[in-house]
């Protein structure tokens, strides 16, 4: 069995099945004609249920043949144009190369003697970023799984910052549409369960800061211990942009750690006309940033910055075999000493990888173009009689539902939009995603795609107008 370990004498086979891989994926993608293929899960299951992990196959086309048969033919492919579904994005070829290199040399980068110059790359791109976001010469911070683990991490931070003696009398603010990550933090930081304020937002989905200004006014009135406010710049619903300079100065007057998500809207640091939209994002004391969505990297790539990097410490523990303390003496630059994680991919790499082969510049241009695609999208569903959309893009993101002309009832317009949506993904000839507004069940587009075309949404929009008359068609003839 030491013929399929990598190393000197195995590289030829390396080679041979690393190529024999990538030709058949390279294949796949230029014959994808759908999204999805439709498969149900009652018909995958038993074609892996069926599979023996006792019995290997022992050879490398073998074991591709099956994977075609269990996962390539009916993945669900986001380079695709009709994907307009969640927050994946397709990737960039050069960020692909660099999963590539990274998974064979499998560095650690959790310690300098794990990685040695993977260190020093991640530690570059941190410092390009913060640079990026104008967070100022004491900035740090480290790359993460993504987004969730990111926005715990600086809240653990801004817990610990706090400096309360009492985690009952802290609070979080954050708006009624942030992810829902920011309570699922304040959960596993040992928060009450009344920890996290939700504040009201405006008709555009962005949060009300006379309402953000009431609610911490109220949180010192009663003894209580303003920790964090969590600012999105793009919400995962909307798209939508906090208003961070009146943010930034309610924390400041406030003594109050700010925090912003910008998982999404990261792109926009890239941006070569839309920069402006995140206005303020220097101010913060941590933000979140997922290469992973709107810088066209593989998931995962993300990263947790912070304006001081001494609050990084928080996170820090040294073990003996590990990261003794000697090693902060004599300036060994260990990773681990940032991070809530311990053994860790070199993630970083893709970017690097990317920016080395693309520039900055032309990721602004791919996310400039998808911000474009969404402010044609939104014009073309906004004079179509047939939908209403909620808000106009400030990113890229689309909400709106099926609205028929002949049915006034609200429930069975619901049933009518899910019943389109699960259609379509039952055809696989797109894939949307859905939410609630108001309580209502609407659709959602997420362009990440730049070969996502105008005459793409216009399609789809007409493939879900079809299947929700079908679905009233069929309701009606059922209630007569």
């Amino acid at each position: 069995m030491r013929s399929h370990l990598l190393n000197d004498t195995t590289a030829e086979q390396y080679r041979r099945s690393v190529t024999e891989g990538v030709e058949r994926v390279a294949a796949k993608l230029a014959a994808t004609e759908r999204p999805f293929t439709g498969i149900t899960v009652d018909t995958l299951s038993p074609r892996i249920d069926e599979i023996d992990l006792d019995q290997p196959l022992h050879d490398t086309g073998a074991v591709l043949d099956e994977l075609e048969d269990v996962y390539l033919r009916d993945a669900i492919y986001f380079h695709h144009p009709r994907y307009l579904a969640h927050l994946n994005c397709p990737v960039v070829i050069p960020a692909v190369l660099g999963e590539a290199v990274l998974s064979a040399v499998n560095s650690s980068l959790d310690t300098w003697d794990q990685s040695a110059g993977g260190t020093l790359i991640e530690r570059k791109l941190i410092d390009w970023t913060t640079e990026r976001i104008g967070l100022g010469p004491a900035a740090d911070g480290v790359f993460t799984s993504g987004g969730t683990q990111s926005n715990l991490q600086a809240l653990l931070l801004a817990r610990e910052e706090a400096k309360s003696n009492s985690t009952a009398k802290l609070r979080i603010f954050a708006s009624e549409v942030s992810h829902f990550s920011v309570k699922k933090s304040a959960k596993l930081l040992g928060l009450d369960q009344d920890a996290v304020v939700s504040i009201p937002v405006d008709h555009d989905k962005r949060m009300q800061t006379v309402a953000l200004a009431r609610e911490l006014e109220r949180c010192a009135r009663d003894g209580l211990v303003p920790m964090a406010v969590v600012a999105t710049a793009g919400t995962t619903d909307f798209g939508s942009i906090d208003p961070l300079p009146e943010i930034a100065e309610l924390c400041e007057q406030f003594g109050t750690w700010m925090h912003v998500d910008a998982a999404y809207g990261c792109g926009l640091l890239a941006s070569l006309k839309h920069r402006d939209l995140i206005s303020g994002i220097e101010r913060a004391d941590s933000v979140t940033v997922d290469y992973h969505k709107s810088f066209f990297q593989p998931v995962s790539s993300s990263a947790v910055l912070v304006r001081d990097a001494a609050t990084l410490r928080h996170a820090t523990y040294h073990a003996e075999y590990l990261n003794p303390r000697r090693m902060v003496e004599e300036r060994i630059p260990n990773q681990v000493d940032k991070s809530l994680q311990t053994t860790r991919r070199f993630d970083a790499l893709k970017l690097w990888m990317t920016l080395r082969t693309m520039g900055a510049d032309g990721i602004g241009q791919l996310f400039d173009e998808v911000c474009e695609l969404a402010r044609e999208g939104w014009r073309l569903i906004a004079a179509d009689p047939r939908f209403d959309v909620v808000v106009r893009p400030s990113l890229s993101t689309l909400v709106f539902r099926y609205i028929p002309a002949a049915v006034t009832d609200h429930a069975e317009i619901d049933r009518a939009n899910l019943y389109a949506r699960k259609a379509l993904f039952a055809s696989g000839d797109a894939i949307v995603a859905g939410t609630k507004v108001g309580g209502r069940h609407y659709l959602k587009f997420t362009l990440l795609n730049p070969e996502t075309q105008a005459s793409d949404i216009a399609a789809v929009l007409d493939l879900i107008a079809g299947h929700a008359e079908q679905y009233l068609g069929e309701s009606l003839d059922r209630a007569s």
